[in-house]
């Protein structure tokens, strides 16, 4: 029975005639071969045709008819033997051969087998034929049933521009050679499940041993390679699936190129593995598709989703340049094996050198990320300039963005130390391209491009609104850390607004730094602190004096009280005491308030200074506090 999809009605393809094993020639029997030639009877001979006699051959060749029906199983072929068989079908119309219904059922063809232009109106059995040098079926038309199951093409298999009007079964085939499907037709269900495309890794089932080619192949019906193993490179460049495409199973150990595919209606890709490259660049997806791959690297460059779309995937890097979609896409890392309707896992061997399973983000450039759901992926690598709508991205679960080095470097005589925050990729490539870049920094692959940060602020301000959207301000104060980075260096703001951001970001971090602010902080007040027992705090503390005149008569006496000016000190400065009251004085000025202490005028300037930007660096403090633990 033909697997498909549930709910989906076929006709299955009409089963040979029921007939009893076929007499065999026997011709060529020797002792060590008791079995000899088992081609079938010629009708009204006792030998197959490849032993008939001259006479009788071209006998038996003269009374076909175009359109007539033949029985050749098990019979052996040269070239020439088939050359002449073929032209005894030769239609005068066409000058092309022209058959009814065909068996070739185990038939041998030791040399080149051509097919060419042959039209077989009536069902044609290769099943276990083999072809030990080149098969070729081009612009061949099959209006019946055409089944090759079993059947082992041993040299180049061609079947270029056939057109398959009935059902097509390669069923459990072997091509060791390449295998060229270019510009056919498949108008009904077209089947290759089991068949197996060998050039590196082994498998239990039949082998292709090199490369196969569906390029501009058309599947009007459904489209089934479930359980299929390509282990060459296998193409179905600018193929049109009309009907349901499946892969379930499918095992590519070379590249899997779909370039230009487009699929009609929903397709299921997988759950497969490739080795390779799984090419989706520039296919259209008109219905809803599923895919569901492990394979190292998954190219959708300017793919086209006109439904919904969900791509579960395994150890993938993506590059989804210029992608196109308009209803929810999704990208996620499937955690776990994929498990196939039995039970049974994925054999996912031909991976077994990759790194860990996680999906990694080559590019979402151009990309209309309003739709775009990522969930578990790895962003470290991702080029974002130039996607639209990225502040509605959702991401979802733990996804990984790249970070600043780690370490401190001396550049000349100060160190240089990058507090952690989350970054983008083309941060690193543009600060590795610095002439005095420290070690860390990632260098840009090829095709990256050029972007500096007038480019990449508007990127982090869009990724900042995506994380607080999505309530995770912690995040979000890295990207917005990243975009005030950007913003300082960029080339078109003025030199005060750059000074105003470099001092922003040397006291606070541009207010996310809380250690930054507390440190400043601690310096000021320690410096308010000896300066003002240097220099603030008076040699004594004023005494008050009061003076006036008693008059002889007993009258009214007045006085005047004041204080005596504060003397700048001299001798030890340093003293307990004087350490206390300077710490007085600087608390309070912290918190914006007076002390009351007698200062000279040096001291009444300090204590000035210092409740203008002590309370200012707290504030910083607070604030970035705050911005780390809000949520």
């Amino acid at each position: 029975m033909l697997d498909r999809p549930s709910g989906m009605a076929h006709p299955s393809p009409a089963p040979p005639p029921t007939q009893p094993e076929w007499p065999h020639c026997g011709h060529g029997t020797t002792p060590e071969d008791q079995v000899g030639c088992r081609g079938i009877h010629v009708p009204g001979h006792t030998v197959c045709l490849a032993h008939l006699a001259d006479a009788d051959r071209d006998a038996y060749l003269a009374g076909l008819t175009p359109g007539a029906d033949i029985d050749h199983r098990g019979t052996p072929f040269s070239e020439p033997l088939l050359d002449a068989l073929l032209d005894a079908f030769l239609d005068p119309a066409t000058g092309h051969p022209r058959l009814g219904e065909a068996r070739f059922d185990s038939a041998t063809f030791q040399s080149d087998a051509r097919f060419v232009r042959a039209t077989f109106e009536g069902n044609v059995w290769f099943d276990s034929a083999t072809f030990q040098d080149l098969a070729s079926f081009d612009s061949a038309t099959f209006q019946g049933l055409a089944q090759f199951e079993s059947a082992s093409f041993q040299g180049a298999a061609h079947f270029n521009w056939v057109s398959f009007q009935g059902y097509a079964g390669f069923r459990a085939a072997t091509f060791q050679g390449y295998a060229w499907f270019d510009s056919a037709t498949f108008q009904r269900i077209t089947k290759f499940a089991s068949a197996t495309f060998e050039h590196l890794a082994q498998f239990d089932s039949t082998t292709f041993q090199d490369d196969v080619f569906f390029v501009r192949a058309t599947f009007q019906g459904t489209g089934q390679f479930g359980s299929a193993a390509f282990r060459g490179h296998a193409s179905f460049g600018w193929a049109t699936f009309q009907g349901t495409a499946q892969f379930r199973s499918a095992v590519f150990d070379g590249d899997a190129r779909f370039d230009e595919a487009t699929f009609e209606r929903s397709v299921t890709l997988g759950p497969l593995v490739c080795a390779g490259r799984f090419v989706l660049s520039e296919a259209v997806f008109n219905g809803p598709a599923n895919l569901s791959l492990a394979a190292r690297r998954l190219e959708c460059r300017r793919t086209r989703w006109s439904s919904t779309a969900e791509l579960r995937l395994r150890y993938a890097t993506v590059d989804f340049s210029h992608a196109v979609f308009e209803y929810p896409l999704t990208i996620a890392t499937e955690a776990d094996p994929f498990v196939l309707p039995g039970g049974q896992l994925v054999d996912e061997l031909v991976l077994a050198g990759a790194p860990d399973a996680t999906v990694r983000m080559a590019s979402l450039r151009g990309v209309d990320a309003a739709h775009l759901v990522l969930a578990d992926v790895d962003l470290s690598e991702c080029l974002f300039t130039g996607t639209v709508h990225l502040d509605q991205i959702r991401l979802e679960g733990a996804c990984v963005f790249d970070t600043v080095p780690p370490a401190t470097h001396w550049r000349r005589w100060r160190p240089i130390r990058f507090t952690q925050r989350r970054t983008l990729a083309e941060e690193h490539h543009w600060r590795a391209s610095q002439s005095a870049a420290v070690p860390g920094w990632n260098v840009a692959v090829f095709g990256a491009g050029r972007v500096g940060p007038l480019q990449l602020a508007p990127v982090y301000r869009a990724l900042r609104k995506a994380f607080e959207d999505g309530k995770h301000e912690p995040g979000a104060a890295d990207f917005y850390y990243g975009e005030m980075e950007m913003r300082r260096h960029a080339d078109d703001i003025p030199p005060s607004e750059r000074s105003l951001l470099t001092a922003y970001w040397a006291l606070s971090g541009y207010g996310m730094r809380a250690s930054r602010a507390l440190a400043w902080l601690g310096a000021a007040m320690l410096i308010t602190v000896v300066l003002l027992m240097g220099f603030g705090l008076p040699k004594d503390s004023p005494k008050q004096e009061a003076t006036g005149t008693v008059p002889a008569d007993g009258g009214k006496v007045t006085f005047e009280i004041d204080k005596t000016d504060p003397q700048n000190p001299s001798g030890d400065r340093f003293t307990g005491e004087r350490f206390e009251k300077a710490l007085n004085v600087t608390l309070n000025s912290v918190v914006f308030r007076s002390s009351g202490q007698d200062l000279t005028t040096t001291g009444t300037y300090i204590e000035m200074v210092s409740r203008v930007t002590e309370p200012v660096l707290l504030g910083l403090a607070v604030l970035a506090v705050r911005n780390r633990v809000k949520r």
